[in-house]
């Protein structure tokens, strides 16, 4: 009998999931993998690239070819100036991708990554309008509010049926994990916050409203997101299904918060009546970074390439309660669970070992 071996491609290999699913992968040895994005990037021993604009049917088509792949992990995204052009755009990609691998039809399963915007509405109204009700469940209906996230379903839902694949939604909430220039690394945002506290004598200041202070949240590890991706890919008879998907704890900010200043060796700061967006906070502090990458020889000096300060302030600043509910991939055997301190001190390690954030004071 002629051994079978799955074959992943994974859109979006250079993301913050992404990447994380393609190591993952990469090392176990029974899977062929490629990785889809639109500019070269190193990637792992043994993933072969694949250079395709998504936005563009017919580069998709000729870089896709003569690819067979049998599982498709889909995360990558495209923002846009509004939720108009989000859905125009968005949706167009999901669509050029599976229509480009309609004639080989090879496809078993398809893994898309979403968001809780999709409870809570996009960016233009986060928080702020109708939303779901917490924790967030995966079957609750969707908001009457134009999403992009529900037009990246519908035309993977409209493949799945047209070329019979299974599919499975990921729904995390705010992802940690380790890619340079996404435009989601809260993680490495922080850590770049609190490089700047130490070089300037300043705390820590939390950037976001009381309520989101004091409320219970939840994080998604990228590990955690990505576990569950492969899990739903791979695992015979829960095809179909969204999932939310987080570490698993919840936490309130003000217990978290004082313990990753302590970590990064500055003071903190509580929110105070209105909200100090890190936008705000950092505005003008491009030459210092080319200054701090200089002084502690870091592999990148642009700010705008190692920080997200608008999403950290979208997290951050509602005022709203943000937790999901994971008792349906519980129950289904999904048994991933991080400590989310535990995930924010090991990245910290991990920037500062790979040049990206200066070393910080050791404790002794």
């Amino acid at each position: 009998m002629e051994n079978y071996r799955s074959t992943a491609l994974i859109v979006g290999v250079n993301g913050i999931v992404g990447s994380q699913i393609t190591r993952q992968l990469a090392i176990r040895g029974d899977w062929d993998v490629y990785g889809l994005s639109r500019s070269a990037h190193e990637l792992p021993a043994g993933v072969r690239p694949v250079l395709a604009d998504l936005q563009d049917a017919n580069s998709v088509s000729q870089a896709l070819k003569d690819l067979r792949p049998t599982h498709v992990f889909f995360t990558a995204w495209s923002p846009q100036e509004n939720e108009a052009e989000n859905i125009r755009v968005n949706g167009a990609m999901v669509r050029n991708l599976f229509n480009a691998l309609s004639p080989a039809g090879s496809v078993k399963h398809a893994a898309l990554m979403t968001g809780l915007k999709h409870y809570m509405g996009p960016f233009e109204a986060y928080g702020t309008g109708e939303m779901s009700e917490t924790p967030f469940r995966e079957e609750s209906e969707r908001l009457d509010t134009p999403n992009f996230y529900y037009a990246q379903e519908d035309e993977l839902f409209t493949a799945a049926e047209r070329d019979d694949f299974t599919w499975s939604v990921h729904r995390a909430h705010t992802v940690t994990g380790h890619a340079v220039g996404n435009a989601m690394n809260f993680a490495l945002t922080l850590a770049v916050h609190g490089a700047i506290a130490r070089e300037t004598g300043t705390p820590l200041v939390f950037p976001g409203t009381e309520l989101v202070w004091n409320c219970l949240t939840d994080f998604s590890d990228s590990r955690v997101v990505a576990d569950q991706m492969i899990w739903a890919a791979t695992t015979p008879g829960i095809g179909n299904e969204a999932w939310n998907v987080t570490n698993g704890e919840v936490f309130r900010w003000r217990w978290l918060w004082p313990r990753l200043a302590d970590a990064l060796g500055v003071d903190w700061e509580a929110p105070g009546s209105e909200p100090r967006p890190l936008v705000e906070q950092m505005a003008g502090k491009e030459q210092l970074w080319v200054e701090i990458a200089s002084k502690y020889d870091l592999a990148e000096n642009r700010l705008d390439r190692v920080a997200s300060f608008w999403h950290t302030d979208g997290d951050l600043g509602v005022e709203v309660e943000v937790v999901a509910d994971m008792t349906k991939s519980r129950l289904a055997g999904f048994d991933t669970y991080i400590s989310t301190e535990r995930a924010f001190l090991e990245l910290f390690d991990r920037y500062e070992s790979d040049g990206l954030v200066p070393p910080r004071p050791r404790q002794v």
